[in-house]
């Protein structure tokens, strides 16, 4: 323990008390070295914790198999631990920070016996950048180092920076036993502190993901008077090379990857558009001296859901794959490659499952239900900079201005294509009463909506209610608010058919978007909001069936005043905690429609 490659002394004393509580066999710092990772790769390997997959066709990439139940986040093992109940609201599992602590040490004493304590410095965000935070996260785990080494910026000039300001959100994992009945993922915003037990799971594990980026830098967000969001960030280039950027929150299942890094479709390309991904799912975002909005992706890597990813859906993402990607939970080809459900290719005639197991096509289980081959929640990890649609403005420690901001769910009828808030306020309800309706993967009543505001529901580490305020708030700061729209890719007709085709096409939604941003079209009232008129969306190329842009855009009154039985039930649970400011958008919405006649 008397080797430390820093001098902080904050810094050092915790990893000595971590140390001394959970007693490994070695301590190993992540200096972010190629060297460093080759020799963890090659442990891996050596240890069976991962799969060295097909060098020629898929360089650099490694396979991983979790426990088989551990696939997933664990929310209902996920707590916000603060003094006050209250302060973590009813969008969260709260547990008292004694209790918690308590909990979790007896699961975590002496739980890295017999194995290597591997502390990782990792800034998310460009190191130094205003926008940027610091964190530690100490580990048992290999695959936590790959992934961070891939998620995050690690190393050197991170210890620079702690020494500095000896600042950063302590994360402490262990893998433990891997038992879901001792399994914790535990945020501690009041002291700037995670910990998670039991799980190896990406998403419960790598805690410079939702656990930092999300929970506790919402936490913190509210406090210093900026906004850390479930959000992708694009750029959209036009012909005389200027580039406008949104950011984008939608739900799981709707589009929010394939959306950030698409390619223009052919009818669109002659006008010369090009996109520019930034990220596929946080956005922190600070208001400039100049009173607009300005945004960094904070991570420097893609942790996506491999089945349904292929050359149709996302093919820019296909492209990022190919190289220095750790899969996990997919199917192990004979020729050592992968596959998943909905991959491109022909179906394999044999592999190894997600779970070890020999698999073939079309097998059935004990109960007669198929067999996948890659778990339903597979998932890579990959580097931004492998994308072939990378924005050059990743690493600038300025971010970059916010145009317009996406809200999106996926509803068979309610709501329209896409519509324009009234202001700001309005635009924080239209946020604030986002959802989707549950589909068959889903646990719950298919058609049934799901409420997920700003799709921060899962994540947002403080009272909601308080967050719709901090919205509020925000607005406030800003001369020149981003404009907010809502969409919905996914209404459909009497035959349940959908009436968009989405993917690529989507960009001529953006388009709009972005003329409006501009004020070069019009658009119509409606009591929702300002919806398009069809002949300002660009069609060339795409030949919808006869008055399907019409049914796309309808605003339905008794629709909507349904919609609202379920919004007014929602926004009671969080009882006199809701800004009036929501009631009153609420109240509103019921008298413009309850006079609209269209």
């Amino acid at each position: 323990m008397e080797n430390f490659p820093t001098t902080s002394k904050k810094l050092i004393d915790w990893v000595s008390k971590i140390s001394k509580f959970c007693c490994p066999d070695r301590i190993v710092w992540i200096d972010g070295s190629e060297e460093q990772k080759m020799t963890i790769e090659k442990e891996s390997v050596a240890s069976g914790e991962m799969v060295r997959l097909n060098q020629d066709k898929l360089p650099g990439c490694l396979l991983h198999r979790t426990a088989h139940d551990d696939v997933s986040r664990t929310e209902h093992l996920t707590f916000i631990c603060t003094r006050k109940k209250n302060d973590a609201g009813p969008n969260n599992n709260w547990m008292a920070p004694d209790k918690a602590y308590e909990k979790a040490r007896a699961i975590l004493k002496g739980a890295m016996s017999g194995r290597t304590m591997y502390v990782i410095p990792f800034s998310m965000g460009p190191v130094g950048s205003p926008f940027s935070k610091i964190g530690v996260e100490v580990t048992d785990s290999r695959y936590v180092v790959l992934n961070m080494l891939i998620m995050t910026r690690c190393g050197e000039a991170v210890l620079r920076q702690i020494e500095r300001d000896e600042n950063f959100t302590k994360c402490l994992h262990s893998k433990a036993e891997l038992d879901i009945n001792k399994r914790l993922i535990l945020h501690f915003p009041e002291d700037n502190t995670i910990w998670s037990v039991g799980s190896g799971y990406g998403g419960n594990v790598l805690l410079g993901k939702k656990c930092l980026s999300l929970r506790i830098a919402s936490y913190a967000a509210k406090r210093e008077k900026w906004m850390a969001e479930h959000m992708l960030i694009m750029g959209i280039e036009k012909p005389n090379g200027h580039i406008e950027y949104i950011a984008a929150a939608f739900p799981s299942a709707c589009g929010k990857t394939n959306l950030a890094m698409m390619v223009p479709p052919e009818g669109l390309k002659k006008k010369g558009y090009r996109i520019w991904t930034l990220g596929d799912d946080i956005s922190w975002m600070r208001v400039d001296s100049d009173g607009s909005l300005w945004a960094i992706n904070p991570e420097t890597g893609f942790f996506g859901v491999a089945p349904g990813t292929n050359s149709k859906t996302n093919p820019s993402m296909v492209e990022t794959i190919k190289k220095g990607t750790i899969y996990t939970n997919v199917l192990l080809k004979q020729d050592n490659t992968v596959w998943w459900e909905g991959a491109d290719g022909d179906i394999p005639s044999q592999g190894v499952d997600w779970k070890g197991n020999p698999w073939k096509p079309n097998m059935k289980d004990a109960n007669g239900n198929p067999v996948k081959g890659a778990h339903p929640n597979a998932r890579f990890t990959a580097p931004v900079a492998n994308c072939p649609t990378a924005s050059f403005r990743m690493d600038q420690h300025h971010g970059v201005p916010i145009s317009a901001i996406i809200f999106g769910g996926r509803r068979q009828h309610v709501a329209p294509l896409v519509y324009q808030s009234f202001n700001w306020q309005h635009g924080v309800f239209v946020g604030a009463t986002m959802g989707s309706e549950l589909t068959a993967a889903q646990v719950g009543k298919i058609g049934q909506v799901r409420r997920d505001p700003m799709a921060m529901l899962p994540f947002c580490g403080y009272n909601m209610a308080d967050y719709f305020r901090h919205w509020l708030d925000m607005g406030k700061l800003m001369n020149k608010p981003p404009k907010i729209f809502h969409v919905n890719w996914f209404r459909t007709n009497e035959h349940g058919k959908f009436l968009w085709p989405g993917f690529c096409e989507n960009l001529r939604i953006l388009e709009w978007i972005l003329d409006r941003c501009n004020n070069r079209v019009n658009a119509m009232e409606t009591p929702i909001g300002y919806v398009p008129y069809p002949f300002d969306i660009d069609m060339t190329g795409l030949n919808l069936p006869e008055k399907s842009l019409e049914k796309l855009l309808k605003v339905e009154k008794n629709d909507w005043l349904d919609e609202l039985k379920g919004i007014n039930k929602f926004f009671g649970e969080f009882k006199s905690d809701l800004p009036e400011e929501i009631w009153c958008e609420y109240h509103d919405l019921m008298s413009r429609l309850k006079k609209y006649e269209g």
